[in-house]
C-alpha cells in the first residue's frame, strides 16, 4: 500500500462477506483505502472487488478470536504508515440452541471474537485516534442487544456488551474529535443464521434485510456522527425502537418466539393456515 496516498484509510473486520463486505464497499465507494480482514482466504477475493472501486487494499487473514490474531491485524495497520481515519469493528459470530446443549468451546470462541477482540482492537486504535485528534469508530452490535436472547443467550449478551461499551466510550471521548457509533442491524440476509445452527428457527427462515442497505445506512450514520443507529427495513427500525421501552421479560418472550429451535415449522404452519 502506498503510504503517500492522500485518501483516508479505513479498517474493516469480517470483511469477506455479509455486512462487513458491504461496509468495506461503502468505504471504497466513498474514497477510502482499506485494510480488511477475515479468517479465510475469501478475503483475498473480496479485496479484488474493493480494488475495482478505486481503493488500495491490504488484506489480513487472521483469527480475531485470538490475541495474536488481533495483534497481527494491528501490526499490519501500523505497517502502512498511515493513520486510521475510520474503523468498522464488525467481525462476529452466533451460537444458537438451548444453553444446556450448546458447545462450551463454541460459546467461549463467541465471547473471544464478539467481546474480547472488540475491546482489544479498540484499545489499540482509539489511543492513536485521540493522539491525532480525529477518527470514527463503528461497532457492529445488533437489535438483539436490546433484549435478552433465549436460545442465543450468549450472542445477545455479547451484543449488549458491545452496545454498552460503544456508548460509554463515546461519552468518554466527547471532548475529542473521535466519534463512536453502535450499528444495530436486525435479521440480515447473510450466512450468520446458518453458521449459528439456526436454520430451523423462525428468524432463520423468515425474510431478512439486505446487507447492502444495512451497510449504506450504517456508513451514512457513521459519517454524520450518530451514537447508535438501528439499520435495515422499517420493520426492523420499529422492532428496535419498541424493544428499547419494553421490560426485559416481555422482550425475552418476543425473542424466544423467533429463536427457539423448531419455530420455523410454526412459522410455516401460520402461512398454511
Amino acid at each position: 500500500m502506498n503510504s503517500s496516498s492522500t485518501r483516508p484509510l479505513a479498517v474493516v473486520t469480517g470483511a469477506s462477506n455479509g455486512i462487513g463486505y458491504e461496509l468495506a464497499k461503502q468505504f471504497a465507494q466513498n474514497g477510502f483505502d482499506l485494510v480488511v480482514t477475515a479468517t479465510g482466504l475469501s478475503i483475498n477475493e473480496a479485496a479484488q472487488a474493493f480494488k475495482t472501486l478505486g481503493s488500495q487494499v491490504e488484506t489480513v487473514q487472521a483469527d480475531l478470536a485470538t490475541y495474536d490474531g488481533v495483534e497481527t491485524l494491528y501490526q499490519k495497520v501500523q505497517a502502512t504508515g498511515r493513520p486510521v481515519e475510520a474503523i468498522a469493528i464488525n467481525a462476529g459470530v452466533g451460537v444458537g440452541g438451548k444453553f444446556t446443549e450448546t458447545d462450551l468451546q463454541e460459546e467461549i470462541n463467541l465471547i473471544e471474537l464478539n467481546v474480547v477482540s472488540s475491546v482489544h482492537l479498540a484499545k489499540r486504535v482509539v489511543k492513536d485516534m485521540v493522539n491525532r485528534g480525529s477518527g470514527k469508530i463503528l461497532f457492529t452490535s445488533s437489535i438483539a442487544a436490546l433484549q435478552p436472547g433465549p436460545f442465543e443467550a450468549l450472542y445477545a449478551a455479547s451484543k449488549a456488551f458491545v452496545h454498552s461499551f460503544s456508548e460509554a466510550l463515546r461519552s468518554e471521548l466527547k471532548e475529542t474529535d473521535v466519534t463512536v457509533m453502535a450499528l444495530m442491524p436486525g435479521p440480515t440476509d447473510t450466512n450468520f443464521f446458518h453458521r449459528a445452527g439456526m436454520d430451523d428457527t423462525s428468524v432463520g427462515a423468515d425474510k431478512k434485510d439486505d446487507p447492502a442497505v444495512v451497510a449504506r445506512q450504517g456508513f451514512e450514520a457513521l459519517m454524520k456522527g450518530k451514537d447508535d443507529f438501528v439499520a435495515g427495513s422499517l420493520k426492523t427500525q420499529i422492532q428496535g425502537n419498541v424493544s428499547k421501552v419494553l421490560p426485559d421479560t416481555v422482550n425475552a418472550e418476543q425473542h424466544r418466539k423467533l429463536s427457539e429451535p423448531g419455530s420455523a415449522n410454526m412459522l410455516l404452519l401460520c402461512f398454511i393456515i
